[in-house]
């Protein structure tokens, strides 16, 4: 998935994370994160923001993410909504559980 332009998704709301992702000229995943619980789960939000970015085969892009203490299901929901709006991508490939 390319990004083409900025894409923004989540609130500032307790439990809830905002995720900006832009365009970027280098050829990785630039991840800026800031949390009210950073010692304790930072390393956790990251991976679930990079991994999710992989699954979309996301591979340059700025990344800034201001967490309020969302759990990790809100963290993917809002990296995926993003990454397609910043893609200007409608091309949804939810998972289906079985």
């Amino acid at each position: 998935m390319k990004i083409i332009k900025t894409g923004v998704a989540g609130t500032m709301e307790s439990s809830d994370i905002i995720i900006t992702i832009e365009p970027s000229k280098n050829d990785s995943i630039e991840l800026n994160l800031e949390s009210d619980v950073m010692q304790q789960y930072g390393e956790q939000i990251r991976n679930t923001i990079l991994e999710t970015l992989a699954e979309l085969n996301v591979t340059s892009a700025i990344v800034n993410a201001v967490d309020k203490g969302a759990l990790d299901c809100t963290v993917a929901a809002r990296t995926l909504a993003a990454a397609y709006r910043a893609a200007e991508s409608c091309a949804y490939d939810w998972k289906q559980e079985e």
